[in-house]
């Protein structure tokens, strides 16, 4: 198991709709969903980058910025881990994630990460291709459970197989926006 480094973020819905994500370490996005592209996040941020993240299936997320693509992999607990597991992004805005936070800080050795829950390094664009074809034939949710891991109504890069995705800023019990949308 490993223990990587952990970014925490949390997010506020502006008026427009739009998401502002302010990160631990002085990074800001703001974030939109694409109307055009089901499961797409663009964003940009403080730094001059800018992107898109976007939900496949098997709660793997791609976000390509500035041309590159890297992966991570919604692991539940408002937590995503990215590339060889170097960075954990972690929610602070959601239950899921404060949830995550409580159970690390009383030892909960089942928030480590393992070698089995990284994601991939890499994929072919025929695999992007089935993994979306997954999340699409599973309800288009990316294969996040409605854990606090990734549901529209919890957590989110992503939906909970309903029509949340759309807006999942809306006015739930959670402040009204998806948790982490692309951790």
């Amino acid at each position: 198991m490993m223990r990587p480094t952990e970014i925490g973020y949390s997010d506020e819905l502006l008026a427009d709709g739009t998401v502002h994500r302010s990160y631990q370490d002085g990074r800001q996005e703001w974030r939109r969903r694409d109307p055009a592209v089901a499961g797409l996040v663009r964003w940009h941020d403080n730094v001059g980058a800018s992107g898109t993240d976007e939900l496949l299936g098997d709660r793997i997320v791609k976000r390509v910025s500035n041309g590159t693509a890297t992966y991570g992999r919604d692991l539940g607990y408002g937590r995503t881990v990215w590339g060889r597991g170097e960075s954990l992004t972690v929610n602070r805005t959601s239950f899921g994630g404060r949830m995550g936070l409580l159970l690390a800080g009383i030892g909960a050795t089942a928030l480590a990460v393992t070698e089995a829950q990284l994601p991939p390094l890499t994929l072919s664009p025929e695999e992007e291709e089935e993994l979306r074809r997954q999340a699409r034939d599973s309800g288009g949710d990316g294969g996040a459970g409605g854990d606090g891991a990734g549901s529209g109504d919890s957590d989110g890069p992503a939906g909970s197989g309903d029509d949340d995705w759309d807006g999942g800023w809306g006015d739930g019990d959670d402040g009204g926006w998806s948790d982490d949308d692309f951790g």
